[in-house]
């Protein structure tokens, strides 16, 4: 039975060995939580100065290896904490299917935050070195979300960190090496990105409850309960949904940007797909449709930006 439930789990999440291997630790369908921020903070940046590509590109992959190595972080501080094994849906299988070393995935963490450290040192050699202080700021939480001796994973406050860090504070600082300043503006518009952000963990917290509550998780989802949880999901979407059309009224946003209203149908799958659902396996759709509004929204909206600078 173990064997079938398995071989499952692997043929759903089409697991395979070799370089994928590697590929899946990265869970890569969650680092679009880094590329969006980074995109629409820059996409805002260029209506107003010109554009640094360098710092775009220092800026992006420092964003997308700061979560690669918290995912990395999180696969290791479950597994040690035996949260995770072989039948667990939603991580990347590295250390509990494929047999790596916990070790390894540990020091593979740690030198992806090397890496961030350095691309810090030149963003803030070519701006300022607070940037790089919030870089190591985003870093510590990063880590502190599943190690330490009080992780965030464990409390109510994951969606809300994940979402300020990931969301707005990428957003502010994308914006800033580019112009040299931040305005009220800016962290308004941040808000839907940081909602859609936090929503993708919210939506791993409500298929992942039960096994969570047995560690001895609180997270939202679990103080909620499934239902509740689900609509707080679609009340989180109603929301950023509703400030992007207030900001396009009052003119924080451009009329272009009411394209980003095209991921709505994709909002309503997520919700759904959650709806009835009992087991981790059956919601690993809606988990993945979560990940592509977070996607669809932040790149429809980052194009709305970009087009609005070529009519200006």
């Amino acid at each position: 039975m173990q064997t079938l439930k398995r071989e499952e789990i692997q043929t759903a999440l089409n697991e395979k060995k070799g370089w994928q291997t590697w590929w899946r630790l990265l869970r890569p369908h969650t680092l679009t939580a880094s590329f969006v921020p980074v995109f629409v903070g820059t996409m805002l940046a260029i209506q107003q100065t010109s554009f640094h590509f360098l710092l775009f590109l220092a800026m992006m992959t420092a964003s997308i290896v700061i979560q690669a190595a918290t995912n990395m972080f999180n696969e290791y501080y479950d597994y040690v904490r035996g949260l995770d094994n072989e039948n667990s849906i939603g991580i990347g299988g590295a250390i509990v299917r494929d047999g790596i070393q916990p070790k390894t995935i540990k020091h593979l963490a740690i030198t992806f935050f090397v890496i961030a450290v350095l691309l810090g040192v030149y963003i803030s050699i070519e701006t300022t070195w607070w940037v790089g202080l919030t870089g190591a700021i985003s870093m510590i939480f990063g880590y502190l979300y599943t190690g330490g001796p009080y992780p965030i994973a464990y409390t109510p406050f994951g969606e809300l960190t994940s979402g300020t860090l990931m969301g707005t504070v990428i957003v502010a600082v994308s914006f800033f090496i580019q112009t040299g300043y931040v305005n009220a503006e800016i962290f308004l518009v941040s808000i839907p990105v940081a909602i859609f952000i936090g929503s993708i963990l919210l939506a791993n917290n409500i298929r992942d409850r039960d096994g969570d509550k047995i560690a001895g998780r609180k997270t939202i989802a679990i103080l909620l309960g499934h239902k509740k949880a689900i609509r707080f999901l679609a009340v989180l979407y109603a929301v950023a949904y509703g400030l992007t059309f207030l900001f396009i009224i009052l003119g924080i946003l451009p009329w272009w940007s009411l394209i980003g209203f095209l991921s709505i149908p994709k909002a309503k799958e997520a919700v759904q797909g959650f709806v009835g659902k009992s087991s981790p396996l059956e919601m690993l759709p809606a988990m993945k449709s979560t990940s592509q509004v977070n996607t669809f929204y932040g790149f429809l909206v980052g194009i709305s930006l970009f087009i609005s600078f070529l009519f200006q």
